[in-house]
């Protein structure tokens, strides 16, 4: 499934990178990879950079080569230098439809069991329906879900922080229909680009809506890459930044969107850190 990112993305290039590789006509691919493996992430992702570098080291180089032609930020203080996401996506994409299939609730769930039960026993159904799965799940009120919606329309990419060993790794989101793609930023950047694989698919199921006032979500998650609690950290986050009224994170919504010299990818971080301590 592939990742479609709006003409908004360009933001992104405000963000520093954790590593610098002058390229020039003299470097070769060993020097490129010895630079690439400085990155903290690179392990997680190393087979499926190595084998797009074999199938075509041509693009591979390109791709590095446009990583490094976005802006250098040299006064970084440490803190950003360490939280700072992988890469940047330097030039605005190219923005494209989401041609998707729209999953459906009964393609996994047995609808006509349940028009007959309230809305408790709906959540308490769905919950131990997926507490043995390697999924995350949810039951989001109606009205909330439509605040939801609204919000997705004006704010369709966005940008998460996700807690590392080494730090802070940045995943970008696109929401679309009733689901919500998440990649990490470098996959984007060095690996597939719009075709980037997903890291979590969060799925909002809304036949029950109207009847019983809920949404059920479900996520899945690429074990590869995430474990169950950071799939769920990127879900609340999502939840916080779509579902809720906190000034803040609306102020960092619109900014990425609309305001991207004042938006700030540090702001991100504070927010999450903030929550933890709280």
């Amino acid at each position: 499934m592939a990742l479609i990112l709006n003409t908004r993305v360009y933001l992104l290039s405000k963000l520093p990178i954790l590593y610098r590789s002058i390229m020039s006509s003299s470097h070769n691919l060993q020097k490129v990879m010895e630079d690439l493996q400085t990155n903290p992430y690179y392990k997680k992702y190393a087979d499926k950079i190595a084998t797009l570098q074999k199938v075509s080291p041509d693009e591979f180089m390109q791709r590095i080569e446009q990583t490094e032609k976005a802006q250098p930020v040299p006064d970084l203080k440490a803190a950003e230098r360490r939280y700072a996401p992988v890469l940047n996506p330097k030039a605005p994409q190219k923005e494209s439809s989401l041609s998707t299939t729209r999953k459906r609730l009964d393609d996994i769930f047995k609808i006509e069991l349940v028009h007959e039960k309230d809305k408790d026993e709906i959540v308490e159904i769905w919950h131990k329906y997926h507490i043995q799965k390697d999924v995350i799940a949810a039951v989001i009120p109606a009205d909330n879900y439509k605040q939801m919606e609204e919000r997705i329309a004006k704010y369709p990419t966005f940008l998460f922080p996700l807690p590392r060993s080494q730090g802070y790794e940045f995943i970008m989101c696109q929401a679309a229909d009733n689901t919500v793609h998440f990649t990490t930023l470098l996959c984007f950047q060095v690996i597939h680009k719009e075709n980037a694989p997903e890291c979590l698919t969060v799925t909002h199921y809304k036949e029950l809506m109207d009847e019983k006032g809920i949404v059920l979500m479900r996520g899945e998650y690429d074990k590869n890459v995430l474990d169950g609690k950071e799939a769920q950290c990127l879900a609340n986050q999502f939840q916080m930044y779509y579902g809720q009224d906190f000034p803040s994170k609306l102020r960092l919504l619109h900014d990425f969107t609309n305001n991207p010299d004042r938006f700030k990818h540090m702001d991100l971080v504070a927010e999450l850190e903030d929550i933890k301590i709280t």
